[in-house]
């Protein structure tokens, strides 16, 4: 549809953003399987844990996985400014798939500093939507 083309860059971060989320759900039952983690047994605390990290970070991106669809509904049904929409969507999503392997190969400075691109990435979509009202 027309009206949805110069949010294409965006639309297609929501997928990929699925296919992320789908990923860390794969990697994280793998090693469960493999681990011989008991279903439904909480996962211990330790760092240390490749199945801990990978818990956590497919539970960091599900935890911002509705803000970010809602953030994104929001400013495209807006009219937000395409080009400032489309940057804060793929600096959401690079800075979830930097967490991620940061998480995963226990790098926590690169980690947390990801998780702030994320944010950043989350709060200009929605000011962007915002200033559409403006």
């Amino acid at each position: 549809m027309e009206l949805f083309f110069p949010y294409k860059i965006t639309l297609l971060i929501v997928g990929l953003t699925g296919v992320l989320l789908f990923v860390q759900i794969l990697i994280a039952d793998v090693t469960a399987i493999k681990q011989k983690h008991t279903p439904g047994y909480p996962i211990a605390p330790n760092h240390k844990d490749f199945l801990f990290r990978a818990a956590r970070a497919q539970a960091n991106t599900n935890e911002s996985i509705a803000i970010f669809c809602l953030f994104a509904l929001f400013a495209v049904l807006s009219s937000a400014e395409p080009d400032y929409l489309n940057a804060f969507s793929v600096l959401y999503f690079a800075g979830r798939l930097v967490h991620m392997l940061a998480y995963y190969a226990r790098v926590a400075l690169v980690r947390s500093i990801a998780f702030g691109l994320s944010l950043t990435g989350l709060a200009g979509m929605f000011v962007a939507g915002l200033i559409a009202w403006l």
